[in-house]
C-alpha cells in the first residue's frame, strides 16, 4: 500500500512552531504575541516536543530562560535557527505521509497565500531545520503550491478542502479541478475528495483555508462552523456550507456525524476591520483538544460540543484574543510531526 496523508490524531511527535519577531507582522503586539507563545508552548511542552523555527535576529537564551520560568519543559524543546518572515506554521511546515514502512515528509512550495505577503524566508524553513539534521525522515521538496491548513484528510484517502482555496489560480495558476486532484493523488495518496463550494469568514486572507470552517475530528466526525443568525453578514454562505456538509457521505455511504460549532461574536480589529475568529481553527494533539477561545459567551458552547466527541482527548481552551488581530489562530500557528518525524525523538 502507498503512504498516504496522515491525519492530524495519528500519534505524533512534536508540534512545529515559527518563533515571532520584531521583522514579523506582530511587531506592534509582540509583548503580547510572546506571552500567548509562552502558555502555548507551557501546554504542548508537558505532552511532546515542541520544534521552533527561531529566527537569527532573536535572543534564544532569554526566550528559553523565560518559558522556563513559565514552566516549560524545557527537555523537549528543540531550538532550530533558521531566517523567518512570519509565524504561520500550518502553512509553510511539512506535511507527513506513513505506511508500515515508515514517515515521509513533503515540503510544498509556499507563495504566502497567492502572493499576499512575503514569504520566501517561509518557504525554507523546513529545509533549514532539515539541514541541521531536525528531521528523522526524508523531506521531498515539491514543485505544487499547497497550505496545510487547505486540507484535511480522515487518514483513509479522503481529503477534505474548498474550491475557493485550492482552485484558485493564485495557487497553480490554470491548473483545473481535475489537474489537481490528479496532483494531491499522486503526492499525498488520497483517492477521495470532498469539496466545499461555500464557506467563508470575513477578514480571512487565505481564500477560505478548510481549517476555519470544517475539521475531521476523526475519521467518521467532522465539526464545522455554523452561523444561527439570520442577520449576520456569514449567514448565507454559511448556511450554504451547512447544506453541502450535511449531504457528504463516507466511503462506505454513511453520512459523517457533524458537530455544529458556534460563531462567537464578532471581534473588530482597531481600525474596524472585522477579524476571522473561529472555532473550528483547534488542533489536536497527542493528549488533548486545544481549542482557541475569544473571551465570548460562545466560548464554553464550542467546548462542549467538541467535549461531546473528543473521546479521551481533553478540550483545552486557549486564548487567542492576540492571535487572531493578525486575523489567524491557533491551528494556523503550529503544524504537528508524527511519531518518526523528528531525529533522535
Amino acid at each position: 500500500m502507498s503512504k498516504r496523508f496522515l491525519p492530524e490524531w495519528y500519534p505524533q511527535s512534536a508540534i512545529q512552531l515559527a518563533w515571532p519577531h520584531a521583522g514579523t507582522d506582530w511587531q506592534r503586539l509582540l509583548p503580547q504575541i510572546e506571552g500567548f507563545y509562552h502558555n502555548l508552548v507551557d501546554i504542548l511542552s508537558h505532552q511532546q516536543q515542541v520544534v521552533i523555527a527561531g529566527d537569527p535576529r532573536l535572543d534564544r537564551e532569554r526566550i528559553l530562560a523565560k518559558l522556563g520560568e513559565r514552566g516549560a519543559n524545557l527537555g523537549n524543546l528543540r531550538w532550530f535557527t533558521v531566517p523567518t518572515n512570519n509565524t504561520w506554521a500550518r502553512d509553510h511546515a511539512p506535511l507527513a505521509l506513513g505506511d508500515q514502512q515508515g514517515i515521509e515528509l513533503l515540503d510544498f512550495q509556499f507563495n504566502g497565500w497567492g502572493g499576499k505577503y512575503p514569504c520566501d524566508l517561509d518557504n525554507h524553513i523546513n529545509r533549514g531545520i532539515d539541514a541541521q539534521g531536525g528531521y528523522g525522515a526524508p523531506l521531498r521538496q515539491v514543485n505544487f503550491v499547497l497550505e496545510g491548513g487547505s486540507v484535511e484528510t480522515d487518514g483513509a484517502g479522503t481529503l477534505l478542502s474548498t474550491t475557493t482555496c485550492l482552485l484558485n489560480p493564485n495557487r497553480n495558476g490554470d491548473a483545473g479541478r481535475a489537474h489537481i486532484e490528479a496532483s494531491l493523488r499522486q503526492h499525498l495518496g488520497v483517492q477521495r475528495f470532498l469539496w466545499l463550494q461555500n464557506g467563508h469568514l470575513v477578514g480571512d486572507d487565505t481564500d477560505s483555508h478548510i481549517d476555519t470552517l470544517a475539521r475531521f475530528v476523526d475519521a467518521g466526525t467532522i465539526a464545522y462552523v455554523q452561523c444561527s443568525d439570520r442577520d449576520d453578514e456569514h449567514y448565507p454562505a454559511l448556511a450554504a456550507m451547512e447544506a453541502e456538509i450535511m449531504g457528504l457521505r463516507q466511503a462506505d455511504g454513511r453520512p459523517y456525524r457533524l458537530v455544529a460549532l458556534p460563531m462567537p461574536a464578532a471581534i473588530h480589529s482597531a481600525e474596524g476591520q472585522r477579524l476571522p475568529a473561529t472555532y473550528a481553527n483547534f488542533l489536536i494533539t497527542n493528549h488533548s483538544i486545544l481549542l482557541p477561545v475569544y473571551g465570548d459567551h460562545a466560548d464554553q458552547r464550542a467546548i462542549d460540543a467538541l467535549a461531546a466527541v473528543s473521546g479521551a482527548r481533553r478540550v483545552v481552551p486557549v486564548d487567542c484574543r492576540v492571535p487572531i488581530e493578525e486575523f489567524g489562530s491557533l491551528h494556523c500557528l503550529t503544524m504537528q510531526l508524527p511519531q518518526g518525524a523528528l531525529a533522535h525523538a
